[in-house]
């Protein structure tokens, strides 16, 4: 199996990703459609590649399925973003402002409801979203087990940096928390990477939100992230590595996830997945034109 992987280098809409991720999605899923009820005396065509998009979106906050605004699951038009005719859920009720352009002023930041698990985040400059557009039976996985490999894949990719992730019972990935006994205080970890995917007919979408640079940190200040009140968020800069850019980070994250793919899925003993044989480099009209084609 080969895995495509798409990298945006620049700061990208959040609603072209999102355009295209469906695409992607689409695609996966006529291609089982097909597969499962083919024309008689034809042979189904190779399943598409799996695609890894990484990027850094225009500043936005998203909602997850139990988030959603009480009645649109779209956010409105440009021309109706005002701020008595977004529709928001509760918990974006208290920054409306920040989200609704006025006095000529455009929005500090876009707002985006979207159909994968889990409640509010932020998404922007300084982090690096991984969105995994996979079939998850070609890779052996159950949802639970995609969902334990994206957060082992960060793990590695922070033990590369000298840090160590935690997954707790909590969503997410971790980094920190101390116990120091003379004054029975404990430092909670804070949160580096958000999870959330979404998955139909096990084809899955969406993934994870990593924090590179301190720069998310005030937008995250502004919500009470994944609905965890009073957890803290941080970045491979607030852990005290610096210097290190989103390209950077998507590459590890990618290389981390194969090699997980690889090791506990498609080698050994009980495993069922596909190997992944080779990683490429494409380009959104590479996507395209598959989809097209």
């Amino acid at each position: 199996m080969r895995l495509a992987h798409l990298h945006f280098p620049d700061i990208t809409s959040f609603t072209r990703v999102s355009n295209l991720q469906k695409t992607l999605t689409t695609r996966l899923l006529a291609h089982k459609k097909l597969a499962q009820s083919p024309t008689t005396g034809q042979t189904p065509p190779p399943p598409p590649d799996p695609t890894i998009i990484t990027f850094t979106p225009n500043p936005v906050y998203t909602t997850g399925r139990r988030d959603l605004p009480p009645s649109n699951t779209s956010p409105q038009p440009p021309s109706q973003s005002t701020t008595h005719a977004l529709s928001l859920p509760p918990p974006l009720e208290p920054i409306r402002s920040l989200l609704s352009a006025g006095n000529g002023s455009p929005a500090v930041a876009e707002y985006h409801p979207t159909l994968r698990g889990g409640q509010t985040t932020y998404h922007g400059p300084g982090q690096m979203v991984a969105y995994t557009i996979l079939d998850l039976r070609r890779l052996g996985l159950t949802p639970r087990c995609h969902i334990r490999l994206l957060e082992k894949s960060v793990v590695d990719v922070l033990g590369f940096y000298g840090l160590k992730g935690l997954v707790t019972e909590d969503p997410g990935v971790w980094v920190g928390g101390t116990t120091t006994t003379s004054r029975a205080s404990h430092e909670l970890p804070k949160k580096i990477t958000a999870v959330g995917v979404h998955l139909r007919r096990n084809i899955s979408s969406f993934g994870i939100g990593f924090n590179v640079t301190d720069e998310p940190m005030w937008y995250f200040q502004q919500i009470v992230a994944c609905g965890l009140e009073g957890r803290e968020v941080t970045s491979l800069e607030g852990q005290g590595v610096e210097g290190v850019t989103v390209g950077e980070v998507a590459e590890r994250f990618v290389g981390a996830f194969v090699e997980r793919v690889n090791a506990d899925f498609a080698c050994g003993g009980a495993a069922s997945g596909e190997k992944i044989e080779e990683v490429y480099r494409v380009s959104e009209e590479d996507l395209l034109e598959c989809s097209l084609g």
